[in-house]
């Protein structure tokens, strides 16, 4: 296991696993995970000459609870995340790496803050400029006015969500990771009429990919039991208040060093399949992105293909000019 720190970021106290000495990379997970998704990342970073620090999100694990939705608005996540910099080395720009919804809150760190960070790699999730408009806007017309279920339409309630993945943990975990992961056959994420539940037809695997095994889901299930789920769904409900505050960034590219790894099954490497080729959509707003596509590979992305993660990142920091 790594070494633990509570680092206080003036906003909020949070649990970092850090492992190794060198120039510092802050990892930041997705929902629903941990420092713990990048288990497979942590040791490898350490061994090639970094500071691998991956924290958990404020509401997640040992890391703060706040109690109010606006808590957990992109403004305070970038804010923890530069302040775990800050504490960890002080004086120098970082290089940052996040999955899932640590992919958006780690662009809009080097976004809003590019003097601070030198570099930015991201997995699953795009960046493709400061929207037009709010994201729940957007769902709203493709989805909910259409009759049709979105799962971040039944987030954003405070309470129904909470009840149905705390009800079992384990249960809730499992399906939710296998349905959009790379091993689960077409359907198994089903289409179904707004105003179901999350669950509704999502089906569990019985053995579960090999790339999650029982000690995984194990430490999973227990930081979810502790933590619950109340801080990790409130990320879905600042979609308004994202907005706004981006809008001070609208007209900013991000000019750094760039890595972007997808997976082929991933749908929210194409937007929901709003995107044909998602790297260059990526350019216009990321001019020096790098990017590559995983055959096979779902959302889950760094514990389903940790290896070939792995050798894309460090081949890809290997070329970074050193400061």
């Amino acid at each position: 296991m790594p070494d633990f720190r509570m680092i206080d970021t003036g906003g909020a106290r949070l649990r970092v696993a850090i492992e190794g000495t060198g120039p510092l990379i802050v990892l930041v997970h997705g929902f629903p995970e941990s420092w713990y998704s990048w288990r497979h990342q942590l040791p490898v970073l350490a061994d090639a000459g970094y500071t691998a620090a991956a924290l958990d999100v404020r509401g997640y694990g040992g890391s703060d609870k706040p109690g109010e939705v606006s808590d957990y608005a992109m403004e305070a996540l970038t804010a923890d995340v530069a302040g775990v910099a800050d504490a960890l080395q002080p004086g120098a720009p970082a290089i940052l790496l996040g999955h899932d919804w640590g992919a958006p809150i780690v662009w809009n760190t080097i976004l809003s803050r590019p003097e601070r960070f030198r570099a930015v790699a991201a997995l699953s999730v795009p960046f493709l400029g400061v929207a037009k408009r709010p994201f729940n806007e957007t769902f709203k017309r493709a989805f909910t006015d259409k009759g049709r279920f979105f799962y971040q339409a039944w987030f954003a309630e405070v309470g129904p969500a909470e009840a149905e993945a705390e009800r079992d943990v384990r249960d809730f975990l499992r399906k939710f990771y296998y349905a959009i992961s790379g091993n689960a056959p077409p359907g198994t994420w089903p289409e179904k009429p707004a105003g179901a539940t999350l669950l509704d037809g999502m089906v569990d695997p019985g053995t579960f990919p090999a790339w999650l095994n029982d000690a995984d889901l194990d430490y999973y299930v227990a930081e979810f039991e502790s933590s619950g789920f109340f801080g990790p769904l409130s990320r879905y409900r600042n979609h308004e208040r994202d907005w706004a505050w981006q809008q001070q960034f609208k007209d900013r590219t991000i000019d750094a060093p760039a890595l972007f790894i997808g997976g082929s099954k991933d749908p929210a490497t194409t937007a929901f399949g709003a995107l044909t080729d998602p790297i260059a959509a990526m350019r216009p707003y990321v001019p020096q992105v790098e990017g590559h596509i995983l055959d096979g590979v779902g959302h889950w992305t760094q514990q389903e293909r940790p290896d070939e993660v792995n050798r894309l990142l460090l081949d890809w920091l290997a070329r970074l000019p050193r400061d």
